[in-house]
């Protein structure tokens, strides 16, 4: 007879946390946006008592993912550092421009980053696109090597690298002139925080979903790639876990 505590999950093990985007987003980006836009007058929370409440949602609910889940929400840190350092800019009344840098620094750091981890062991490409939870990993380069094709692979590979930093350097250059052409107003004031509210919600259909389609583009290149020097099929490709099993 099946013990009935087998199946049951081990309370001492963290709970396996659903992707959310939509939770995600709102919390991290459209709540923090809408106070600094509505909430930062000086008859309702000021523009620094604004700030502070926008900088408490990614922040609170970054700690929340991190204490029930222990994982980092990587979004809800995104979210966080991003309105941190507006925060600072906002509270110290730094001239604008910096707001400018600030928005045009983060992409492009990563975009810098993806580049330099071409010269190391570990392209960013196979974190983000090349790995276990998204490809048949081991299924692939299999064939690969049955049809001596690695070499090859490798040189898309690395092409493909070049493609994923070029769309954070475009994040990067649009949201530099997103900021300069939104936000004008003195750092620290109402006006400050309202525009800067619009220029992230802007932000979204103007930089985030070019961006993800120019990854699906990258993503499309890769399975082409890997299709045409192994031969196999998408359901072949894409990897395929087990319910309840973690990769």
């Amino acid at each position: 007879m099946t013990d009935p505590r087998i199946n049951q999950p081990d309370p001492r093990k963290p709970a396996e946390r659903q992707p959310r985007p939509l939770m995600d987003f709102a919390i991290s980006i459209v709540i923090p946006s809408l106070i600094l836009m509505k909430l930062s007058g000086e008859d309702r929370l000021g523009a620094d008592g604004a700030l502070l409440l926008a900088l408490a949602f990614p922040l609170g609910w970054g700690m929340f993912e991190l204490a029930v889940y222990r994982k980092f929400n990587w979004i809800a840190l995104l979210g966080l550092v991003s309105v941190l350092l507006t925060g600072g800019i906002g509270l110290l009344k730094l001239d604008p421009e910096w707001l400018a840098i600030k928005e045009a620094a983060i992409p492009g750091i990563i975009g810098i980053a993806v580049l330099a981890s071409t010269r190391t062991r570990f392209p960013l490409i196979r974190t983000l696109l090349y790995n276990p939870r998204v490809l048949n990993v081991d299924k692939v380069h299999e064939q690969l090597e049955r049809n001596g094709q690695v070499a090859h692979f490798e040189t898309r590979l690395l092409r493909a690298t070049y493609f994923l930093s070029g769309t954070f350097f475009f994040s990067s250059f649009m949201n530099y002139v997103l900021a300069k052409w939104i936000v004008n107003s003195p750092a620290g004031s109402e006006a400050f925080n309202a525009e800067l509210g619009r220029m992230t919600l802007l932000s979204y259909p103007m930089i985030a979903i070019p961006s993800m389609i120019m990854m699906m583009a990258i993503f499309y290149y890769l399975w082409r790639t890997i299709h045409g020097l192994t031969g196999l099929r998408l359901e072949d490709i894409i990897a395929n876990h087990p319910p309840g099993k973690k990769s």
